[in-house]
């Protein structure tokens, strides 16, 4: 056990090592704002779309549907516990604060970091999990999550996303067996490696403007904390192992319900006017903590599914 948590933390680690060099970029200066936001919105618009395609790029093999169903059932399910949890918290808070806060603790950082963290310590054959989180993920974050930040939800914006356009692309080659000719193939992949450091280095840029300082001194931050990166990924671990899932199901499901507070949680804030200095400290000290807790349920994760 000693060995597969060292194992876990050091492809962890090598994501935060990712997300140092967008912090020090970005503190240097080479990495602006606006540079940042390009940067964003190239992962989120491109890549996104991308590795989710080329996730789906694989042999269906008998049950596998069933497999990947039951799967998305179950990351649902703790999802929606979760945000329960979170739904309780922060009652006496005013909606500037209490939206980013609740939005914080329910939903984790699911592209940007779950599926990468997914591929690190499962390896890529595990990346159509993230896949397929994505679609439960997506239609939560732009209902439930929106209205919690106290935006207005509509139809087009819980089934129109990068992240819902890229699984339509990749369920379509799943299912019919199709593939791209070659060179479009290739581009898709090659812009789909992107997918691990392009997120992280952005993500070390954003922490890079937040005041951190002030972000550890917010008891509010650590029942976040509490929340997202305890809770989250307990409620997983336990309400998930009497079901039984395919090992590799069951860890991709942990490990997602452990990832820190999603980078939508400031992108709403200043979307819907909230408080944007807060939303940004709670994504990045909540983010530092994980450091801590996602070797852990990683490795517990991998140990009760029996993968070792």
């Amino acid at each position: 056990m000693v060995e597969s948590f060292l194992v876990v933390a050091g492809q962890v680690a090598t994501l935060f090592l990712l997300i140092g060099v967008g912090f020090v970029l970005a503190k240097l200066g080479v990495l602006t704002p606006e540079g940042t936001s390009q940067m964003s919105t190239l992962a989120l618009y491109v890549v996104t779309p991308c590795i989710m395609t080329r996730s789906f790029e694989t042999q269906r093999e008998p049950g596998m549907v069933g497999t990947l169903g039951i799967f998305l059932a179950a990351y649902v399910l703790c999802t929606l516990l979760g945000i329960l949890l979170a739904q309780g918290c922060f009652r006496k808070e005013p909606l500037d604060r209490r939206g980013p806060l609740r939005f914080g603790a329910a939903y984790g950082n699911n592209g940007f970091m779950g599926l990468p963290l997914v591929m690190s310590v499962l390896g890529s054959e595990a990346a159509i999990f993230g896949a397929v989180s994505a679609v439960g993920f997506n239609i939560l974050l732009w209902t439930q999550g929106f209205h919690t930040m106290g935006g207005k939800v509509t139809l087009r914006s819980a089934l129109v996303n990068p992240a819902t356009v890229g699984t339509a692309m990749g369920l379509t080659l799943f299912l019919t067996g199709w593939r791209p000719p070659a060179p479009v193939d290739n581009t898709i992949s090659f812009l789909a490696d992107l997918n691990t450091p392009l997120p992280m280095i952005v993500l070390g840029a954003q922490m890079a403007g937040a005041d951190l300082r002030t972000a550890f001194t917010n008891r509010r931050l650590y029942l976040v904390a509490a929340v997202r990166l305890v809770a989250a990924p307990l409620i997983a671990l336990l309400v998930l192992l009497p079901l039984r899932l395919e090992p590799m199901s069951y860890c991709a499901c942990v490990v997602l319900c452990a990832v820190p507070p999603a980078g939508a949680t400031a992108m709403f804030a200043q979307k819907l006017g909230r408080d944007t200095a807060l939303a940004a400290q709670t994504v990045s000290a909540v983010t530092l903590m994980s450091m801590l807790t996602l070797p852990v349920f990683a490795v517990a994760a991998r140990q009760l599914s029996g993968l070792g």
